[in-house]
């Protein structure tokens, strides 16, 4: 849910009322209303989706980004669309520009729950694209991070995004697949991620030998206890990695 500048959630079609009455906001306020539904969302993804033409913030005489509410909303459902539905920028520009001439527009349905679409035919009849925990192909993968067959190859390459045994992608690697993509936006390379992809291994190593025990216990509530402590862990594991690293460019910068 959005959050206004208050802390409140905004009111149903209050979003014409606000812009209009000139209740402009900051980007740094914006990224705030939009990170309880979009935690990873980053003000470099905002500037990255105005540049695209997503949204047309206000500019002040010295050249600071003002957003309406409208402006927060639209960003809200871009954001929607790429993390449910898998649909390129291309696409949800198509849709906002549809809707922005009154016209009536079809929301992709995501897939079926664990369902498969290789062999589909991009988003299959629907026009749906695969949910979380669905599988995705080559051709998904490469919508969702807007990248190119070359780039999934490289990716590949160096061992940073993998195919399922079974076949096909899974969200996981659909979010690794966008990250790299934008990071690939600031120059960092493939070749500049391989000491993140080995870090991250030991670390999912040093949770393993955590819960291995666990794991292999009679016991169906011990071992069910075993996966949310993984989840646990790894989530601890993530933000002390982030804490590092702002630590690091704290010393540095300073």
């Amino acid at each position: 849910m959005l959050r206004t500048p208050t802390g409140g959630a905004p009111k149903k079609g209050a979003a014409g009322t606000a812009g209009s009455a000139g209740q402009l906001v900051s980007i740094g306020t914006v990224l705030t209303m939009l990170r309880d539904e979009f935690p990873e969302v980053t003000i470099s993804k905002i500037r990255f989706l105005e540049a695209e033409g997503l949204v047309e913030p206000r500019r002040t005489p010295s050249g600071y980004r003002k957003f309406s509410t409208d402006d927060v909303e639209r960003l809200a459902r871009v954001l929607r669309l790429q993390r449910d539905h898998y649909l390129p920028l291309k696409v949800i520009r198509e849709q906002l520009d549809a809707l922005d001439r009154g016209e009536q527009i079809r929301i992709p349905a995501p897939a079926a729950h664990g369902e498969s679409v290789e062999g589909s035919g991009g988003y299959g009849e629907a026009g749906g694209a695969p949910p979380a925990a669905a599988r995705v192909g080559r051709a998904e993968l490469i919508a969702a991070a807007e990248a190119d067959e070359e780039q999934l190859a490289e990716w590949e390459s160096y061992g940073l995004v993998c195919e399922e045994a079974a076949g096909g992608f899974g969200a996981e690697a659909v979010a690794v697949a966008r990250l790299i993509a934008d990071l690939g936006r600031f120059g960092l390379e493939p070749r500049h991620l391989r000491a993140m992809k080995a870090a991250a291994d030991r670390e999912a190593g040093l949770v393993e030998q955590v819960v291995a025990p666990l794991r292999r216990h009679r016991n169906p509530q011990t071992r069910a206890h075993a996966e949310a402590t993984m989840k646990e862990l790894a989530g601890l594991s993530v933000r002390l990695h982030e804490a590092f690293v702002q630590a690091a460019l704290g010393v540095r910068l300073h």
